[in-house]
């Protein structure tokens, strides 16, 4: 009602200049009540779909649909890079286009501020992985990072998470497309190898410490604030209270990503109740789930243990691959169907530099930035910086769903490459579709839950009754 039915900014009679001054209900940004939710390319979406068919919501559905059908093509061209050509890429792109988690952001109107950030944090990154393939090769790289950074600007000004695409840009330069891990970085910036990359990441950083103070400035260099409903950890005078809770959230909402069973268009008030105390048993949930993304992280970022370096290649149980990758990862790109040999091809005057190119990402890299795109985007909401006006919302879980469907493909691939019988991988392969349609049909039945008001508020009852 706030967003659109009520909002002036949606009005012909009101100057469309507006739509810059004031938050996305309408509120002027620097006024005490406002929710400083600054989202005006998504309030400008609003009013020409009300230009063109008034209140009529036929319209807006349709808008929101086509974004995603556009998000989700974005996303699985993304997935090329990663897994090449093949089902890899089809299974993350359907797993993204079917996650139920994503029904809000779809099917509630006021999620296209999502939609719309997630589709230009997607045309930033794209831009950004052309600017790393045309770098010190032609000038058309600086208009490729120019992109990125105006693509970065568009999704913060569709909603403020977007503005965290840069992060994952610099994340994909380094990890995967000069595949350095961590021991690595610190020499090479001290050696002063590879300055174009540190360039470029000095430009990314530049740009986002822009955006924000130019947010934080035009915003009126005040958090919002909220009601105690809205957010009652943040409210809370136990200083306990609100670490074990805060720390708790995150589990949650990846568990609502892994498991979407149970989905709620309002998860304020006591829908999560408080954790007061350590000996609150959900403190298991959060302490094995920190534990489990510690322990991902650090072998993805340390690598196989059983590789070294020798001369510039990598050199694993005593022999070397002359593609400069882990014979593991040589393994998977066989069994993904990547049956290319790199020999033949430089024997067919293909350069070194070339043949590179044709490579794809190992896990490890693939992981590092899966779960860079799982976390980052969903920092501003975890109550770090500021507090938020929302429990859990899952609307926010969007753009950070990427990261979790990479995540999920690249596990799926890595089981089916390990599985030695036939009968193993028909078994890895068959449990993924099964995930894939279910999670189809999850979001077919959620859908049910968004015709009308009668029956969105039925669905939340058994989540949050007191509300």
């Amino acid at each position: 009602s706030r967003a659109i039915k009520t909002n002036q900014d949606l009005l012909p009679e009101t100057p469309w200049t507006h739509i810059f001054y004031n938050d996305f209900w309408g509120t002027l940004l620097t006024h005490s009540g406002s929710h400083k939710s600054y989202r005006p390319l998504c309030t400008l979406s609003f009013r020409i779909n009300h230009a063109v068919g008034g209140m009529d919501p036929w319209g807006y559905h349709l808008v929101n649909v086509l974004l995603h059908a556009a998000v989700t093509g974005l996303f699985t061209n993304f997935s090329r890079i990663l897994f090449g050509d093949g089902y890899w890429t089809l299974i993350a792109g359907l797993l993204f286009a079917s996650h139920p988690i994503h029904t809000e952001a779809v099917a509630g109107i006021v999620g296209r501020a999502d939609i719309g950030a997630c589709l230009f944090f997607l045309l930033s990154l794209m831009c950004y992985v052309k600017h790393c393939s045309t770098r010190g090769s032609s000038l058309s790289t600086w208009g490729w990072i120019l992109g990125a950074g105006l693509c970065a600007g568009c999704s913060m000004l569709w909603k403020e998470q977007g503005v965290t695409v840069l992060a994952i840009s610099a994340v994909y330069d380094i990890f995967v497309f000069h595949r350095l891990k961590m021991h690595q970085i610190i020499p090479a910036l001290y050696k002063g190898k590879n300055l174009t990359l540190f360039f470029s990441i000095g430009l990314l950083t530049s740009w986002g410490t822009a955006l924000l103070g130019v947010r934080l400035y035009w915003m009126g260099n005040k958090p919002p604030s909220f009601s105690n409903s809205d957010n009652p950890a943040a409210d809370s005078d136990s200083f306990l209270t609100r670490t074990l809770t805060f720390f708790y959230l995150p589990t949650k909402n990846l568990w609502l990503l892994l498991c979407p069973d149970t989905l709620s268009f309002d998860w304020s008030m006591d829908a999560v109740p408080l954790l007061k105390a350590v000996s609150d048993w959900r403190n298991l949930h959060t302490v094995a789930f920190y534990a489990g993304l510690l322990l991902l992280a650090y072998f993805s970022l340390k690598g196989s243990s059983n590789e070294r370096e020798c001369n510039g290649r990598t050199v694993m149980n005593g022999k070397q691959n002359a593609n400069g990758h882990s014979c593991h990862s040589e393994t998977e790109y066989k069994a993904l169907e990547v049956k290319s040999s790199f020999a033949s091809k430089e024997e067919n005057g293909i350069k070194k530099h070339e043949m590179q190119k044709l490579q794809l990402p190992s896990t490890e890299n693939i992981v590092i930035l899966s779960l860079s795109l799982l976390i980052v985007p969903f920092v501003p909401a975890t109550n770090l910086f500021f507090y938020v006006g929302f429990v859990i919302a899952e609307r926010v879980l969007y753009v950070p769903s990427m990261g979790f469907c990479l995540l999920v493909t690249v596990g799926v691939r890595a089981l089916y490459v390990k599985a030695q019988k036939r009968f193993l991988k028909n078994l890895v392969f068959c449990s993924t579709a099964a995930l894939i349609v279910f999670y189809g049909l999850k979001t077919v039945v959620r859908n049910g839950d968004w015709q009308n008001e009668e029956m969105l508020y039925r669905s939340g009852i058994k989540v949050n009754p007191a509300k």
